[in-house]
């Protein structure tokens, strides 16, 4: 919708953007800088921290293609049409994009009120609304040192997991305040890696992913523990509709962990092995407790009992999922192109119709 229907006549489009930029007025992509802010491997200053740490972590680390640096990627090819899952989804749906913009931006999205959207960004450090019907967002929370994903628990709160230097778990809503930045007494940093994905529960606290570590949990007072074996791969989480148990992506893998009473997390277990691609990434769950994992090139569904009910297919780089719209019957993902860390990095929101429900009882 161009600018002059939307906000009418009176501002001029430069004032336009610079208010969509400040989240005082929605605006389309382009009204918005993509920004430079950096993942805490990036950042000079990890040295430092990392020199105090017990033991030195594994250098971490996402490759950066100079040579594509300055090029625009080729647009996306389409994705097949689907086929018919039932009680899932109609034979025949295709994706459609409801957002598009550059840079290391778009991840981690949830659904927000009024059939909107909720995404946290990278390399533009904020937190934005996205209204799909229009193709406008704003943002909502700024300076959130590198967003990497957001998650509302049960009972409104937001969190969002901190990619920048000294990261870590922040509660954004209904006050802001660092929920957990240090594991042992000592911070985040000094496990290396990158957080990556978070679900928050009823309890107060946040399960996590730190990307080539492993699953981790804050409780309501910000203490971390550590949970799992052989998860080094770790990447999407979501929990159940009731919240007992813990669904974790993990290279073509899906784990599952049982929730116990104080939160902390027994009887880790293979619960699926993915389909229609071999990179599980961002998940989410309906409404009858089916679990939707993101593949890279797919979206792979899963009854809860871990039988495999079939595959929607996807572009490549397909990453989040999540459900929305007024009655929760959209899927929403998350697609990035070109070359990561470069002008050439895009990202993509696309939804597709379903006949299945996400959950409705928290926002993912």
């Amino acid at each position: 919708m161009a600018f002059s229907v939307f906000l009418g006549s009176a501002l001029s489009v430069g004032t336009v953007a610079t208010l969509a930029a400040q989240g005082s007025q929605p605006g389309p992509s382009s009204a918005f800088p993509r920004g430079s802010s950096q993942q805490a491997w990036q950042n000079p200053g990890l040295q430092a921290v990392l020199a105090k740490c017990k033991a030195r972590p594994q250098a971490f680390s996402i490759p950066i293609q100079p040579s594509a640096a300055n090029a625009a990627p080729p647009e996306l090819p389409p994705s097949s049409p689907s086929a018919a899952i039932p009680g899932v989804i109609a034979a025949g749906q295709t994706w459609k994009t409801v957002w598009q913009w550059e840079g290391n931006n778009a991840d981690g999205l949830i659904a927000g009120d009024k059939g909107t959207l909720l995404f946290a960004n990278n390399d533009a450090n904020n937190v934005m609304q996205l209204d799909p019907a229009t193709g406008l967002a704003k943002v909502i929370h700024a300076d959130v040192n590198t967003g990497g994903a957001v998650s509302r628990s049960r009972n409104g709160a937001l969190f969002l997991v901190s990619r920048g230097l000294n990261p870590g778990v922040v509660q954004l809503e209904p006050q802001r305040r660092v929920l957990a930045s240090t594991f042992r007494g000592e911070p985040l940093d000094c496990l290396g890696g990158v957080l990556n994905d978070l679900s928050a529960d009823s309890r107060g606290g946040v399960y996590f992913t730190i990307s080539s570590v492993g699953v981790f949990y804050a409780d309501s007072k910000g203490v971390v523990s550590q949970y799992g074996a052989g998860l080094t791969t770790a990447n999407g989480i979501i929990l159940s509709p009731d919240e007992k148990t813990l669904y974790v992506s993990a290279g073509p893998l899906v784990a599952a962990f049982d929730v116990r009473g104080d939160g902390s997390l027994a009887n880790q277990r293979e619960f699926a092995k993915l389909q229609g691609g071999q990179g599980g990434d961002g998940a989410a769950i309906d409404s009858t407790g089916r679990v939707y994992v993101s593949t890279g090139r797919s979206v792979d569904i899963f009854a809860p009992d871990g039988k495999f009910l079939g595959s929607i297919p996807g572009p490549t780089m397909l990453h989040g999922v999540a459900f929305g719209g007024a009655d929760k019957k959209t899927l929403y993902a998350i697609v990035f192109y070109g070359n990561w860390g470069t002008p050439s990095a895009r990202n993509r929101i696309i939804a597709i119709p379903t006949i299945a429900q996400g959950y409705t009882g928290r926002a993912k």
